[in-house]
């Protein structure tokens, strides 16, 4: 009974109506994304009441989590897709090594990640030029607490790249509600000292996050025992074969190479938005959190259709890959759309959530109102990045991104020196997301294009 149960959860991605079975798999994704954004807001909606100090502090130190997410990249990526190769080809051995090897890779890493910014989180956190004592200090314990358990949160990535290969995206979206919900009962009672809690204000919001992860990690644990698909197979105090580890290192290095250089740009620019002073980085916190709800969604459903492609391109499928690809950006249009209209239309009721301070409202007005402009060509970006890692091309798109992203600094420079300012900043981004948006879709066409030269009879069905 049990069995049967746990076969439901498995989304047939090799057969039946293809809208069907991605956005069957891609809501749940989509879903837990959203789930992710709100219990990234929540954070920020009680810090943000703790003042514009706190919420730059978060940001700074943030940074360092969201470069941790490149560095796991390497055994999500891999793992993903070569778990959603082998289940393609009906090797389900295989892709259980593969799993196991992805979660051991993960724990070394982890390990590794949280001894270096555990011992080295001042000189890092210096690097963004920050000029207030007290910002300096609560950005140093946030950094040391979030980074330094940063296991939970890898091994709640790998698994749900993992169980999103297998088909299976419902679990990953219960575990997350799960820890969304832990996360803003402590948020409060950690921050400001409710009960029998004491006060610890940024530090709270650190030790309350990084409970709801650990609380994450235990709901997949125990959800991932009753998996008869791959899981059952998992043994993870066997060594994996190197070959295993080599062939996903090949996959998901440029991935995280890719991830790597975006947060590193990602934090220069902060460090030359810090130039407008502190309340600049808050920000650019605050109106990156709130565009999450475009860019986190497209992730999601780019996280879909990865394993739709990589086990149709598995399974030879081919005309099956041209579909769904197609079909996941006619979706993101109308999400882009929907959120550029969101971020234009609505920008100081939804900035006023987070930010009270009425002096710096309208620099995160204007924040969201630029950055509008790009949301849809960035949806498309993502999905596209998905589709070629489900093909197990993740060198194009990484040195494509790699390219336009680095383009970030030069361009923001050039125009914040002129009578734009900060503003200039931000259009940098709008600027290069547009042309990466655009750019992405016309490369992947033309690889469809050959794909169909080479496998012409199984995409003349189309």
């Amino acid at each position: 009974m049990e069995k049967s149960k746990q076969k439901t959860r498995n989304i047939d991605l090799l057969n039946g109506p293809i809208f069907t079975s991605l956005t069957g798999l891609a809501v749940p994704i989509m879903a837990t994304a959203l789930v992710q954004m709100a219990y990234n807001l929540t954070d920020m909606a009680w810090i943000g009441l703790v003042g514009s100090g706190a919420v730059a502090s978060v940001g700074t130190a943030g940074m360092y989590t969201w470069l941790s997410q490149g560095v796991v990249m390497l055994a999500r990526m891999g793992g993903q897709v070569k778990v959603a190769h082998s289940l393609g080809e009906g090797r389900q051995d295989e892709a259980a090594r593969y799993a196991a090897g992805a979660i051991q890779l993960g724990i070394f890493l982890a390990v590794c990640y949280a001894l270096i910014t555990v011992s080295l989180a001042r000189p890092l956190i210096g690097f963004f030029g920050l000029t207030s004592p007290q910002i300096i200090e609560d950005a140093v314990q946030y950094m040391r607490i979030t980074c330094g358990c940063i296991i939970f949160m890898y091994m709640n990535v790998i698994l749900t790249g993992i169980l999103t290969a297998t088909g299976d995206s419902r679990t990953s979206f219960l575990a997350n509600v799960v820890g969304l919900i832990a996360n803003i009962i402590l948020d409060p009672l950690m921050i400001f000292g409710i009960g029998p809690f004491p006060e610890m204000g940024v530090a709270g919001a650190a030790v309350a996050t990084v409970t709801a992860q650990f609380i994450v990690t235990l709901v997949f644990i125990l959800s991932v025992r009753r998996d008869s698909v791959i899981f059952d197979k998992v043994r993870l105090l066997s060594a994996t074969p190197l070959r295993y580890f080599k062939s996903m290192a090949r996959i998901g290095l440029p991935s995280a190479v890719q991830e790597l250089i975006y947060c590193l740009i990602s934090m220069s620019m902060t460090r030359l938005v810090a130039g407008w002073g502190d309340t600049g980085v808050a920000v650019q916190r605050v109106g990156s959190q709130i565009e999450s709800i475009s860019w986190m969604t497209a992730e999601g459903f780019g996280a879909a259709v990865n394993s739709f492609i990589g086990q149709n391109y598995g399974a030879r499928r081919y005309s099956r890959v041209r579909q769904g690809y197609l079909t996941a950006v006619k979706t993101m249009i109308v999400w882009g759309l929907f959120c550029s209209g969101l971020l234009i239309a609505l920008p100081g009721p939804i900035f006023g959530l987070f930010i009270h301070e009425p002096e710096i409202i309208p620099m995160g007005i204007d924040y969201l109102k630029i950055l509008g402009y790009s949301q849809l060509f960035m949806c498309i970006e993502i999905t596209t990045v998905g589709a070629f890692s489900g093909l197990g091309k993740t060198l194009p798109s990484s040195i494509l991104s790699i390219i336009f992203t680095s383009a970030r600094l030069p361009v923001a420079v050039a125009l914040s020196a002129t009578a734009l300012g900060i503003d200039g900043i931000w259009w940098a981004f709008t600027v290069t997301s547009i042309a990466k948006g655009l750019i992405f879709f016309t490369g992947y066409m033309v690889t469809l294009k050959k794909m169909e030269g080479k496998h012409g009879k199984e995409l003349a069905l189309h």
